[in-house]
């Protein structure tokens, strides 16, 4: 690690632009999604995760900019908080009334978490609620990352991964590889652990869709018939 990161020093501010560049794209990887969303006519085998979560992180990621008083980090995060929105609004518009109601508690409990938060940054020393905001930040992204592996019994059992928002996870991995190295680059150990376990996290929802197929599998013997 010591010497790939001897290595890859020298270009530590290049990689820190692509990293940034690829975050920001990773903010479009929702079109796709919301494309299918689109051609279904509905959102209902989709979580609402990725899009709500989206717009808690954003939140708070301007808030610790604003605290670090960092131009780059506001705009990146205005950008993708007003595009996570849209994502949200759409996501919204195509759910069954049953599934908007669990929408609306969602959002209802991601509205008081957000102004708990902002409510304790704005009365906290700014030298400590700038390491704990980024801690709580990473175990968003953790979260964010991680959270579709709740649903691998299911996937399992019907031996399919519709409802995985494939490009928000393919995605997501990009970005934690290219600021891992970005750590690496800068020999920041937590940095490096951080993004690791996101590229752990992301490999293993990765390999669902190298096993299993989109579609569920109760839908081919049909298919075989027709053909038959």
């Amino acid at each position: 690690m010591e010497a790939l990161g001897d290595l890859l020093a020298p270009h530590s501010e290049l990689i820190a632009k692509v990293a940034g560049t690829i975050t920001t794209l990773q903010f479009l990887s929702g079109v796709v999604l919301m494309n299918d969303i689109r051609k279904k006519g509905s959102s209902d085998v989709y979580p609402v995760g990725p899009f709500l979560f989206g717009v808690v992180l954003t939140v708070l990621s301007l808030k610790l900019a604003n605290i670090m008083n960092d131009a780059a980090m506001i705009n990146t995060n205005l950008i993708g908080l007003v595009i996570n929105f849209v994502f949200l609004f759409g996501f919204y518009y195509y759910a069954s009334s049953a599934s908007r109601s669990k929408i609306w508690k969602q959002i209802g409990y991601s509205s008081v978490f957000l102004l708990a938060i902002t409510a304790y940054a704005n009365f906290e020393d700014p030298a400590k609620i700038e390491f704990r905001l980024g801690m709580l930040i990473t175990g968003i992204l953790v979260w964010m990352v991680g959270s579709p592996l709740l649903h691998l019994p299911k996937i399992i059992e019907k031996k399919s991964t519709e409802g995985m928002p494939f490009p928000i996870i393919f995605a997501g991995n990009l970005v934690a590889f290219s600021w891992t190295l970005y750590a690496i680059s800068i020999k920041n150990t937590v940095m490096v652990l951080q993004n690791l376990l996101l590229l752990v996290l992301g490999g293993i929802q990765l390999s669902m869709f190298a096993i299993y197929p989109n579609k569920p599998a109760a839908e081919k013997p049909k298919d075989s018939k027709k053909d038959k």
